[in-house]
């Protein structure tokens, strides 16, 4: 009986969280569908960032300094929906080819130079706010870039 609850729970967990996934207080998709809804529902942009998480040394210290730093964190969780499009080129990091061709054709659209990381911030009409880049700048100078773009 115990082992039903517990499934039971993390089932649940799992359709509420289907759309988005909550890490560390910032909400984070791959499907920009997704993205536009959460962003429409909650007045807010959609901050898109093209990153090649396991090969791209300026994509990881990206995420690693600004995206998962407490300031970023506390900032997005309430005026940014992060639209993250992952390049990963190990074997063992590889997307499902569905989510690869969805990427690539965002790539297509949004970052045809092939740049990387790559990042924008759109309206949840698509309509792009302008474009970002990351420059060893700390959380806090990033963050008043993002809200430069959105007054």
């Amino acid at each position: 009986m115990h082992m039903k609850r517990i499934l039971f729970m993390l089932t649940a967990s799992m359709i509420c969280f289907a759309g988005y996934s909550q890490v560390d207080h910032a909400i984070t998709f791959s499907d920009l569908s997704e993205a536009k809804h959460y962003a429409e529902e909650h007045h807010i942009p959609i901050l898109m960032v093209f990153a090649g998480s396991d090969w791209c040394k300026p994509c990881i210290q990206f995420k690693k300094s600004i995206l998962l730093s407490d300031s970023f964190l506390a900032y997005s969780k309430e005026n940014l929906a992060i639209l993250y499009l992952d390049f990963p080129l190990k074997k063992a990091n590889k997307l499902s080819p569905d989510q690869t061709a969805k990427n690539e054709k965002l790539a297509e659209q949004y970052n045809p130079s092939g740049a990387f990381p790559e990042i924008l911030m759109v309206d949840a009409k698509e309509n792009i706010l302008g474009r970002l880049t990351f420059k060893q700048q700390t959380p806090e100078e990033f963050i008043a870039m993002c809200q430069a773009l959105t007054e």
